[in-house]
């Protein structure tokens, strides 16, 4: 097994463990319910938006920085980089823009709630 396999499971292991407490709750605590859904919703639509955006801002980082890389060895093929940079940021972006919209709907509609 790779370092890299270990780390990953050793952190989905970790993250599994913080959020198992969640769902240790009483039945008699049911009727409060709706208000603590509503909390963790928000919470996990806040969480679910900061990953997009860092995750999001470093693949749109390396984009750019690869294509900078290609312009410099390969200028005659600067156009053709240019267009596939721009298509690969605009599919980067849609992608934390669709979060966004997850999380609103999450803050301001709150599905889960009673």
């Amino acid at each position: 097994m790779s370092k890299r396999f270990v780390l990953t499971l050793a952190v989905m292991l970790l993250a599994l463990g913080a959020v198992s407490p969640v769902f240790a709750q009483e039945p008699a605590a049911a009727a409060g319910a709706g208000s603590e859904i509503a909390r963790w919703s928000i919470i996990t639509a806040g969480f679910a938006l900061a990953i997009a955006a860092a995750f999001g801002a470093l693949a749109q980082a390396r984009g750019l920085s690869a294509a900078a890389e290609g312009i410099a060895r390969n200028p005659s093929a600067a156009g053709e980089i240019r267009g596939v940079l721009i298509l690969g940021l605009v599919l980067i972006e849609s992608l934390v823009i669709y979060v966004l919209l997850i999380s609103l709907i999450l803050f301001f509609i709150k599905p889960f709630a009673a």
